[in-house]
């Protein structure tokens, strides 16, 4: 059994350590500071603090602000108000001059669970992708989300920073460091490659695992910056093992196996199998019951895997 991390706590307590080093940090909220971890925040450095209530255009546009006068800010909100009420000024505010905000996005995909499809971000990633000068981040777990807030806030431009709600399962070996950009394999394999980020990454492990049991070798990749996508991993990744299957919290349209699949046609055609909601909604009700229902399970995985291996073999 996995030990289980309160994403909220991990993210706040990494705001925190990083605020203690660097006085340009500035945490800019919309009415959600306990949901997404920043209340703690408040409490340490209320004058770096910013509670603009139930404003999240104006917390974007006052971040952009922010960033134009040397400060580093972290906006924070659900990641469905994040990607989809906030696209115009994130698009025309941040990315557009490039400013130094990092917006952070909680509540991903399924993990909104019982408050429902209004609240389940299953397009952000498509959306904030879609965005010149955007780089989204996604952690495998609540020790590379400590490692990616400081890797975050060294980089000079805007980030979008997509967390899970509730816990996230300890899966990444103590050594394992993020780095910006960079995908971290996690598992060596030559019949086919497992490429995931957020909290998918402990369920591709999970299928590698019962791969392996009926003699599959599965490489795992932990694509934890989805953009810029690290090209070179996954080029060699599918010129070694000759089949690809990535899984996401998120609609399968736009997001991290849109650009996988984007660069494997034009750069190294393998048989490749998407694993993600399918071009729908979502619906209320628990987070286990959803991931089931969509198929983002080791089983489902270990099935693509299988189909495509097939594939590749005919």
């Amino acid at each position: 059994m996995r030990e289980q991390i309160a994403v909220t706590k991990a993210y706040g307590e990494a705001l925190i350590t990083l605020a203690r080093k660097d006085e340009r940090v500035f945490v800019v909220d919309a009415d959600l500071s306990r949901s997404c971890g920043t209340d703690l925040f408040a409490k340490e450095f209320p004058d770096r603090w910013v509670q603009v209530g139930l404003a999240e255009q104006n917390m974007v546009s006052l971040a952009a602000g922010l960033a134009s006068c040397g400060k580093v800010p972290f906006t924070n909100t659900f990641g469905v108000f994040a990607s989809r009420r906030v696209c115009d000024q994130v698009a025309i505010s941040v990315a557009l001059n490039r400013f130094n905000v990092k917006l952070c996005g909680t509540s991903s995909g399924l993990t909104g669970a019982l408050n429902g499809p209004t609240h389940q971000a299953l397009e952000d990633v498509a959306i904030i992708r879609s965005l010149p000068n955007m780089v989204i981040v996604e952690p495998g777990d609540t020790l590379e989300l400590a490692q990616a807030v400081d890797a975050v806030a060294a980089y000079d431009g805007p980030v979008y920073l997509r967390l899970a709600r509730g816990t996230m399962p300890r899966c990444l070996p103590e050594g394992n460091r993020f780095v910006l950009g960079k995908a971290a394999q996690l598992r060596d394999g030559g019949d086919v490659t497992l490429i995931g980020a957020g909290i998918m990454v402990p369920t591709l492990l999970d299928a590698a695992a019962m791969l392996a049991e009926v003699g599959i070798s599965a490489r795992v990749l932990n694509m934890s910056t989805i953009k810029p996508l690290d090209a070179e991993a996954v080029l060699k990744a599918a010129e070694e093992t000759g089949a690809i299957v990535t899984a996401e919290n998120h609609n399968i349209i736009g997001g991290l196996g849109g650009a996988v699949a984007e660069l494997l046609v034009e750069e190294c055609p393998v048989p490749m199998r998407r694993i993600g909601v399918r071009d729908s909604f979502g619906e209320t009700a628990s987070q286990p019951w959803l991931l089931e229902k969509y198929g983002l399970t080791a089983p489902r995985v270990v099935e693509a895997a299988r189909q495509a291996i097939e594939k590749k073999r005919r």
